[in-house]
């Protein structure tokens, strides 16, 4: 799940996912100002609307009660917005904000509609840009993150802080837990022993949980 950065396709074995949020975001960005009759973008936007408020009643559901009810609702609203984007697309210049909005959407149609077919798809990484922003605030003064080894290094801590706080856990001490019990561990002999070190393990559970 991600926006339509094409470096991503560079990474083999996934199936991109694209985030409706960016999308919503293009027609936000062409909203004209005082103007009161009806816009395109506003009305791009009422129809993205309706679909996240799907989403919100669906949050706590189980995946395949997701996917149900994201085919029995959601699925005509997609195929009708996309509809209108086909029938409204050209009546705009290419290179002005709400031609690029309607650019963007029929690209990115295939991505954008991979979440009407697994319950387990998020419909935008809303979620992700919410869990990395306190580091990509300040990552230009960070001076170790300025190579590749640099910053291969801080997206795995950053990427086991990230999901330990998805977990519940307190980072610290499930960082401690980590160091303490990994040293002196052949993994490439016993593999399976990084099993018993992820953030869902009953005893990693158990000992580094978040206070509450």
């Amino acid at each position: 799940m991600s926006d339509a950065y094409q470096g991503y396709n560079k990474v083999e074995g996934v199936t991109r996912c694209y985030c409706w949020a960016h999308l919503r975001r293009y027609f936000v960005d062409a909203m004209p100002e005082d103007v009161k009759e009806t816009t395109a973008p506003q009305q791009a936007i009422e129809r993205i609307g309706q679909l996240f408020k799907i989403e919100e009643e669906i949050v706590n559901k189980s995946a395949e009660e997701r996917l149900k009810i994201r085919k029995e609702k959601s699925t005509e609203l997609v195929d009708e917005f996309f509809v209108w984007i086909e029938e409204n697309q050209n009546k705009y210049v290419s290179k002005s904000k709400i031609g690029k909005a309607f650019t963007y959407a029929m690209n990115q149609k295939e991505g954008l509609m991979r979440y009407l077919e697994d319950g387990n798809i998020e419909m935008s990484n809303n979620l992700a840009e919410r869990a990395i922003r306190p580091f990509t605030v300040g990552r230009k003064n960070w001076l170790f993150s300025g190579s590749p080894k640099g910053a291969k290094a801080s997206a795995t801590v950053y990427s086991i802080v990230e999901t330990a706080k998805a977990n519940n856990l307190d980072p610290y001490k499930y960082l401690t837990y980590i160091f303490k019990s990994l040293p002196g561990v052949d993994l490439k002999e016993y593999p399976e022993f990084i099993n018993y070190l992820l953030p869902w393990d009953e005893q990693v559970q158990a000992i580094c949980k978040k206070a509450e």
